[in-house]
């Protein structure tokens, strides 16, 4: 069948890619070594795939639009081990301020000198020894340093950018000298320092060990991070400080972390007042001026207001950080729901899984048609949807990608998304539009169908299609849609619906966009209004396209039921 040919040749392709990737990729063996000399007792490492070539997925680690990992967050993890001198290979590395409080030990790697766009360095609270390494000196782009509470021994150095740093960034140690307080420039780029000339000695000094101890009082990592007027609201938004938030989530605890998307890493929180929130950390780095476009799209995200979208409560914005903090969702999402539930936790029931579908299917039309601009989610999968008390769908993560002008009917722009999830238009082209998420929406009722992943190389193991999509067509071709559906149901769900559900995901992911119906159409169709005559209009076109399609292979043979059958039919392969 051809296309089964298609597939088996477009798996190849990535097998080679991947191959190739494994081979290639130095930022993953840099990685891998990394986690090979670290202890592992919590598991942080669990998502330190090497299968996955991409360590942008992975969780602690960030990367910039070109996927160059620009920052590792392993703070208070409670690893032991050294550091690899293969860390310097990771040249794009920005922020490595994540490694203190932990038990790490032995010297300090001389490498790091290479990282020369290291803007942040921590290492404090560990059991590092040997000496601190010159080459540190060199990277003129450090703003912030501390290696305090160490076992570090030797001279200071007191040359290059170390000239900007504290006695209080090397507290604690073993170390000879401090460095002497620098002095103020014209550009405000020194640190705390005393004026130079007309100034007495002794002034200095006292003045000098008045901010150390100020410094001491004051933790160090907030010193760049605290937004002006944090009081300061967006309309219903509160624009939260950092302190608060690295308050709510024990500075970021790894232990805190609730999961990772395609734009950062998202964790529990506990506010002041007591409320539980989710925050997530926006991994893209903030450009020069962009504070006002950030602020405008976070405004338009909250005007988004539907009871089955994802209330944004607040949100900080500092030199370095951008956080959205959002009410915390006690169900999870639909994919920790179907795929990632304990023992204890019951299985998602038929009826809540026609809920979750009708919701999550609302709130996407709410987005296309009642945003102005319109808002194009551009990553609809089960890990979008998330669960209220209730069970019912909440769609997430919604406006982070792109913000739709009214004016336009596509945004192109670099492809975010999922694999499994992402249409083959916006894959080949760039482009986006509502038909997108329609796709991802048709694959996400496959994944409440079935419980499977939209992407699983498992599958081909059993002779099956890493493509969800795929899978479920071959399933329905050999009627066999008791292995469809999800084994979790115990044969406790309605023929009739199931097949129902079905044929909307089948429409959505349709090859062609314009083939593929609305989010408001497909409402109507699930509260049963227009799903019949839309779907024997299918049927009709897919008839008539077969009879073409034998005329021109003779040897081909296509499944294709008739009207009475309980079976939906095979899409034929290739657009159309």
């Amino acid at each position: 069948m051809m296309g089964r040919l298609i597939s088996i040749c477009l798996w190849l392709i990535l097998v080679f890619h991947l191959v190739f990737r494994i081979a290639g990729n130095a930022e993953v063996d840099v990685l891998n070594a990394l986690r090979t000399h670290l202890g592992n007792s919590n598991d942080v490492f669990q998502s330190w795939n090497i299968i996955d070539v991409n360590p942008c997925r992975w969780y602690h680690i960030t990367c910039d639009n070109e996927s160059s990992v620009t920052r590792v967050d392993l703070e208070n993890a409670n690893l032991s081990g050294q550091l690899v001198p293969q860390l310097g290979q990771l040249t794009n590395l920005q922020y490595f301020l994540d490694l203190y409080s932990n038990v790490l030990t032995g010297p300090i790697p001389t490498t790091l000198g290479k990282l020369t766009k290291l803007r942040f360095l921590r290492l404090n609270n560990n059991s590092l020894t040997g000496q601190i390494p010159t080459s540190l000196t060199a990277i003129d782009t450090l703003q912030v340093l501390d290696l305090s509470n160490n076992k570090l021994v030797g001279d200071i150095p007191v040359n290059g950018s170390f000239a900007n740093f504290q006695p209080i960034s090397f507290a604690n140690n073993r170390l000879n000298n401090p460095p002497p307080a620098p002095a103020s420039t014209s550009s405000g780029n020194s640190s705390i320092g005393f004026i130079a000339g007309g100034v007495a000695a002794g002034a200095a000094l006292v003045f000098a060990i008045v901010i150390a101890w100020w410094l001491k009082r004051k933790p160090l990592d907030n010193l760049s991070d605290v937004p002006a007027n944090p009081e300061v609201h967006l309309g219903q938004l509160k624009r939260f400080s950092l302190r608060e938030l690295q308050a709510a989530t024990n500075y970021f605890s790894y232990k805190n972390i609730l999961g990772r998307g395609g734009f950062g890493q998202v964790y529990k929180g506990r506010l002041a007042d007591g409320s539980l929130v989710a925050i997530k950390r926006l991994k893209e780095e903030r450009t020069q001026g962009g504070e006002l476009q950030f602020q405008t799209e976070v405004e338009l995200i909250s005007m988004a207001v539907h009871r089955n979208l994802l209330r944004l409560r607040g949100f900080c914005m500092t030199p370095t950080e951008r956080l959205l903090v959002y009410p915390f969702m006690v169900n999870g999402s639909v994919a920790s729901c179907l795929r990632e539930r304990s023992e204890s936790q019951t299985p998602l029931v038929w009826d809540i899984r026609k809920q979750i579908a009708l919701g999550a299917a609302r709130g996407l039309a709410y987005l296309h048609d009642h945003c102005d601009p319109k808002i194009i989610h551009r990553d609809v999968k089960a890990a979008s949807i998330l669960l209220n008390e209730e069970f019912e769908a909440v769609v997430g993560d919604f406006g982070l990608a792109k913000l739709m002008d009214y004016k336009d009917t596509h945004v192109t722009t670099a492809v975010r998304g999922t694999i499994g999830h992402i249409a083959p238009e916006y894959l080949s082209s760039g482009k986006s539009s509502e038909k997108t998420d329609v796709f991802g929406y048709g694959v996400m009722l496959l994944e409440l169908i079935t419980g499977q992943r939209a992407f699983d190389l498992a599958r081909i193991a059993d002779d099956g299609d890493a493509m969800l999509l795929d899978w479920a067509k071959g399933l329905l071709k050999d009627r066999k849609l008791e292995m469809l559906v999800d084994s979790d149901l115990n044969g406790k769900y309605t023929d009739v619906e199931v097949e129902q559900l079905i044929q909307v995901a089948l429409l959505c992911t349709q090859a062609s966009p314009m083939e593929r119906p609305k989010m408001a159409e497909v409402v109507r169709m699930l509260e049963g209004d227009g799903l019949a005559e839309r779907w024997e209009e299918w049927q009709k076109e897919d008839m008539v396209l077969q009879e073409s399609n034998q005329t021109r292979h003779p040897n081909v043979t296509w499944f294709i039921p008739d009207s009475s059958s309980r079976i939906p039919p095979d899409e034929l392969s290739g657009p159309r």
